[in-house]
């Protein structure tokens, strides 16, 4: 889960430019928080994330134990070029790990949560940026 200080703003992102698809939408005006669920194949056959809005409350401190959310994406390069077109901040380029042969890149969403796209090696399954 995911705290959020624009819910909006978030869905746009993870859909328009990191491809996935809201999943659904939840509202609980009466203890003032609003939930968006995305993911790229749907429950539960892959991961979502779950965006949590709290009314009035529009930014927040990261913390020291959050790290990063690991996407894995046919082609790094490819992605990069694609979330730059939708307006999307790469903070890494694609290309390989220190001292490996992965390609990586790194992107952060509109709250400033960091997320690393791995490129898959050929024949490995599942989802991500296409």
């Amino acid at each position: 889960m995911l705290r959020v200080g624009d819910l909006q703003r978030s869905i746009d992102f993870y859909t328009q430019v990191l491809g996935m698809r809201l999943l659904r939408r939840s509202e609980n005006p009466e203890y003032k928080y609003s939930l968006a669920f995305v993911g790229y194949e749907g429950n539960p056959a892959q991961a979502e994330i779950e965006l949590t809005y709290n009314h009035g409350t529009d930014s927040y401190d990261m913390g020291t134990a959050y790290g990063h959310i690991a996407l894995g994406v046919p082609d790094a390069y490819a992605a990069v070029n694609k979330i730059k077109a939708h307006g999307g901040n790469v903070t890494r380029e694609a290309g390989p790990v220190k001292g490996g042969t992965t390609v990586i890149a790194f992107v952060t969403d509109p709250d400033g949560y960091k997320i690393e796209l791995i490129q898959r090696s050929e024949g490995a399954a599942g989802a991500g940026l296409r």
